[in-house]
């Protein structure tokens, strides 16, 4: 909203208040004020110039020799190329010496062998921009009234001079879009009670509306209030200076006095108005409606729009004739030979005002405003004072008499509020004569009992409605700066973090020292990419209304998201990726509102984890790399049941034979092993492994305490084994048997070695182990451990048919 300081003077008196200074005060009172400018800043020495006499150039077909007053006792030749220049006209003059826009120097010189003693202006080289420029003067010069005193300096005929305040009006305070809204703000902020100037309605009492229209509105709730005045014999023309230039400041293109004045209601009011130019209505009735499928209209912008029943229209009874509160139908728009005129004064539903201005991309100044509100006790006065200018400035005549359908009650609203509810609020100890003052600087009336005030606040000021919406404006206008300011108090305690916490950042630290990154992925995916590598059923949670259809579903699984990001990182060439996450997942049970969170640990690893050096050739990770990782990673979280690895050979998107679930003791709390080829695919990935878990089952299981000992004085023993056994026993079967029969000095037992191949019969597998043995009191003898060893030995024989080799 750009706001002219000279026409604000026109409500108050700010005689001692700068436009600097009145920037700084509206932005720490919560409207705040992104830039102060001042057009004719850079400019020098552009003056008011009178065209005497004109003739054409004897060396061109389009320049012209001009003899201009400027004010000086003899005229000034100058050479202009504009197609418009014309005798005893009142030009924009840049003299020899002068800086237009763009900091360029105008000097006297010679065109086409004619002296040229300057340059005669457009307004676009004066800074204004295109779209502001009026119409008529879009190719050529500005002629300037014929007020104009030649010699003159150019800028207060323009308002060059006038300071533009720049606000950046929040969606909350849709009434400050308009110069009586701000007026009412900055009389609030400086004690004054904005003024009003008055305007004469005179109506042709011999005619009446009802002669020329009647309005209908097949719903109230689309139009709670639409009205219709008529002014007849106008007389379409430019307007008045003093019309455009506060319509160009404002950032609006003057088109002729009776559009123009249509856009001045709306800066001044804030209430959209449209004119129809009557006798192309064809009809004598309007009736406001929803458009049906497929009906067509052509908007001003020239453009065949094809409707939908959402869409509001405004018809001549049969037809459409313009977009409500969007824009009018190029039909019925306000031309040269338009004589009788229809001013539509009317306030729509905003919701349906703003889906059609973003359906058609059509978001104008009226759109703007009818979606944030207006102020619902100015619609009718709005009116009357555009139809009382427009018989001003075209000499035209109101017809006696409104058109009107309305639904709309225009009532205060009472808010309550106590003096503690303020007080506590903000921390102050203002008095009840301080808050009354303040209510009253608002326009606001109030009456207070007790410490608890009624207040009454005016249809101008809809954004208000409950306490808290009090509150903000005693705040704003007590001073922000004024609050006081406090430090929370709370008590003082150590900082420790909590079991989860302490297990989080231990299992980031093990798995990064392993050669794995931390990777954060986004908590919303596809419905299809959240149901994938789940670890329990559960249905998806939607968003209601998602950003897009990629981030639609709160994800039940992590491994989906570090399946993008290797992907991600395997089309940028990056082919050995080890990632993992720690995050929520989120499952839906109908007994409850809100989703269950779980907290969960996802990797994914393909490629190698070392990269190829002098050394020799890296590894590729395989199941029996991820799966050391995962034992090295539990058996630090020192848990008190046991870890084993059960083959899984029917999870969805998991390789059947690689895969294996986690069991801590008789509870699923995972899986592990490579994600199926198809899946992989799909990803576009090689081959690659991936692990989840359920960390917060975790956290809740039980834990063997730390205990420290001393390194042992005695030394130890080992003993190594190879065995030939059936490919369908694991090694966990064989670990946890050895580990039973291994007798109580039995440390650590560990597979060094796996061969199938040549030498070896189909269907079967060789396997070694090192058995580690320690007594912490004494020197182990020989004759202990190999009595230990072969009850292993036998046992393993016994049990499963081992060949010991």
């Amino acid at each position: 909203m750009k706001v002219s300081y000279q026409w604000l003077k026109e409500y108050l008196d700010l005689s001692n208040v700068t436009p600097e200074a009145l920037a700084d005060k509206m932005s720490r009172t919560g409207i705040e004020v992104e830039d102060v400018s001042i057009p004719e800043t850079g400019l020098q020495k552009i003056v008011v110039g009178h065209t005497v006499e004109v003739v054409d150039h004897p060396d061109s077909d389009h320049l012209h020799i001009c003899q201009v007053d400027i004010g000086e006792e003899e005229l000034s030749q100058i050479v202009c190329g504009a197609p418009n220049i014309a005798a005893d006209q009142k030009i924009i003059v840049a003299l020899p010496g002068s800086r237009i826009t763009g900091n360029v120097k105008i000097k006297k010189g010679k065109m086409r062998g004619q002296v040229s003693n300057g340059m005669i202006c457009s307004l676009g080289e004066l800074g204004f921009s295109e779209k502001v420029v009026p119409k008529k003067y879009a190719e050529g010069i500005y002629v300037l009234s014929k007020n104009a005193v030649p010699g003159d300096a150019v800028f207060p005929y323009l308002a060059m001079d006038d300071a533009i305040l720049e606000l950046s009006i929040t969606p909350n305070r849709a009434d400050a879009l308009s110069m009586r809204g701000v007026a009412h703000e900055v009389g609030a902020i400086y004690d004054q009670k904005p003024v009003f100037p008055s305007f004469e309605l005179t109506e042709d009492e011999t005619d009446s509306v009802e002669n020329y229209i009647k309005v209908a509105v097949e719903n109230s709730e689309d139009a709670p209030s639409y009205n219709v005045r008529i002014v007849k014999n106008v007389k379409v023309a430019e307007s008045p200076m003093w019309l455009q230039t506060k319509l160009m400041n404002a950032g609006i293109r003057p088109l002729n006095n009776v559009v123009d004045i249509t856009n001045y209601i709306l800066l001044e009011y804030g209430q959209p108005l449209h004119a129809f130019d009557y006798d192309q209505l064809q009809s004598k009735e309007i009736i406001v409606r929803h458009a049906k499928d497929g009906e067509a209209l052509t908007t001003l912008d020239g453009e065949e729009r094809s409707l939908t029943s959402e869409d509001i229209v405004i018809t001549n009874g049969s037809i459409p004739v313009a977009l409500a509160g969007t824009m009018g139908g190029l039909d019925s728009e306000i031309e040269e030979e338009t004589v009788t005129v229809a001013i539509e004064a009317a306030v729509f539903e905003p919701i349906s005002i703003r889906k059609t201005a973003k359906r058609y991309n059509l978001r104008s100044e009226a759109s703007s405003r009818f979606e944030k509100g207006i102020n619902p006790a100015t619609i009718v006065t709005a009116g009357d004072h555009a139809a009382a200018l427009i018989a001003e400035l075209t000499g035209g005549t109101v017809v006696a008499g409104t058109a009107s359908e309305t639904a709309l009650e225009i009532k205060n609203s009472v808010v309550s509020i106590t003096l503690d509810r303020i007080n506590g609020s903000l921390g102050t100890s203002i008095t009840i004569e301080e808050v009354m003052v303040i209510f009253e600087r608002l326009g606001f009336d109030v009456s207070e009992k007790d410490g608890l005030f009624e207040v009454v606040v005016p249809p101008r000021r809809w954004d208000i409605d409950i306490e808290a919406d009090l509150v903000e404006e005693i705040a704003r206008i007590f001073g922000y700066d004024n609050l006081p300011s406090t430090l929370p108090v709370s008590a003082a305690r150590p900082a420790a973090l909590d079991d989860k916490q302490r297990l989080i950042r231990h299992t980031r630290r093990f798995l990064e020292g392993a050669g794995l990154s931390q990777a954060i992925s986004y908590v919303l995916t596809t419905p299809e990419k959240a149901a994938q590598y789940t670890m329990r059923e559960s249905e998806a949670t939607q968003l209601e209304m998602p950003m897009s259809e990629d981030r639609s579903t709160l994800r039940m699984n992590l491994l989906s998201g570090l399946l993008d990001d290797v992907s991600y990182n395997k089309a940028r060439k990056n082919k050995d990726v080890a990632l993992y996450e720690i995050g929520r997942v989120f499952y839906k049970e109908e007994s409850r509102t809100l989703p269950i969170e779980e907290e969960h640990l996802g990797g994914v690893l393909t490629g190698s984890l070392l990269e190829k050096d002098w050394k020799g050739q890296p590894q590729k990770v395989d199941f029996f790399v991820m799966k050391g990782i995962l034992e090295g990673l539990l058996a630090a979280y020192g848990l008190t049941e046991v870890i084993t690895f059960v083959s899984d050979n029917k999870r969805e998107g998991m390789h059947p034979g690689r895969t294996a679930a986690l069991y801590l003791g008789e509870k699923e709390i995972g899986f592990a092993g490579q994600i199926h080829p198809l899946a992989a695919k799909a990803y576009e990935l090689d081959e690659t492994y991936a692990f989840e878990l359920n960390v917060q089952a975790i956290v809740d299981a039980e834990k063997e305490p730390t205990i420290y000992e001393a390194i042992p004085k005695f030394p130890g023993m080992t003993r190594d084994i190879a065995l030939l056994v059936d490919e369908t026993i694991t090694n966990q079967q064989l670990v946890d048997l050895i580990y039973k029969k291994g007798g109580k000095y039995l440390i650590n037992v560990r597979l060094f070695d796996i061969y199938q191949g040549q030498n070896i019969e189909d269907g079967k597998k060789s396997m070694a182990y090192t058995l580690s043995y320690l007594n912490p009191t004494a020197t182990m003898v020989e004759e202990e451990v190999s009595k230990a060893f072969d009850k292993v030995t036998n046992a393993l024989v016994e049990e499963y048919r081992v060949v010991v080799r």
